[in-house]
């Protein structure tokens, strides 16, 4: 025997899923990850009033560290999913989650939707790359994507998705699509690991 190993080592691309508090990343991830998903979650409680805004938000639970998901896109590519924390007190984490980042996915609720604004300006001002993905809430007002992006004011060339994130088939969706607008805009692994540092 050679001792040589046929066997292929993917190439590992670093997807972040951001948004507001309540919004739906944990669930994203959970969705589509692979295996088991890993996070750091807390009991929303009545010591962030006046902190957070928990209204109108309908987990009981919110991430307050990071989420972590895996996808094999084919055996030579491994998609890791890190999740930010929702909560304006943990943003500090997003330099570090966001480094090395091919591109970002920001969950929004149309009924909040203000609570993906600072998660999109963050983005932007850093010149990562991302798609928007409205989260389909039972009950919730439908709008076009098309006034979710005037209403946000963003750009032609961000993609605006729709997506329920506890559905698999629908999640996977958005990360294909923020795939295609980083080759589409020739900014691979690469540049963005310089960009965003």
């Amino acid at each position: 025997m050679s001792g040589r190993s046929d066997r292929i080592v993917p190439l590992a691309v670093k997807i972040v899923v951001s948004g507001g508090l309540g919004v739906g990343k944990s669930a994203f991830i959970g969705a589509v990850s692979e295996i088991e998903p890993l996070g750091t979650e807390a009991a929303i409680t009545q010591v962030s009033v006046g902190v957070e805004s928990p209204e109108g938000v309908e987990a009981r639970t919110t991430t307050v560290a990071l989420d972590f998901g895996r996808i094999a896109l084919d055996p030579a590519i491994a998609l890791y999913l890190f999740g930010t924390p929702g909560q304006g007190r943990f943003s500090f984490l997003w330099d570090d989650l966001v480094e090395g980042a091919l591109g970002t996915v920001v969950l929004a609720d149309t009924r909040r939707i203000e609570e993906s604004f600072a998660a999109v300006d963050y983005f932007e001002a850093r010149g990562v790359p991302f798609v928007l993905a409205v989260n389909r809430f039972d009950g919730a007002e439908r709008f076009g994507l098309e006034e979710v992006r005037r209403a946000r004011g963003l750009d032609p060339e961000v993609p605006v998705l729709e997506c329920d994130a506890r559905e698999r088939g629908s999640v996977r969706d958005v990360p294909a699509a923020l795939l295609d607008r980083v080759i589409g805009s020739g900014a691979g692994p690469e540049r963005r690991a310089v960009a965003v540092r």
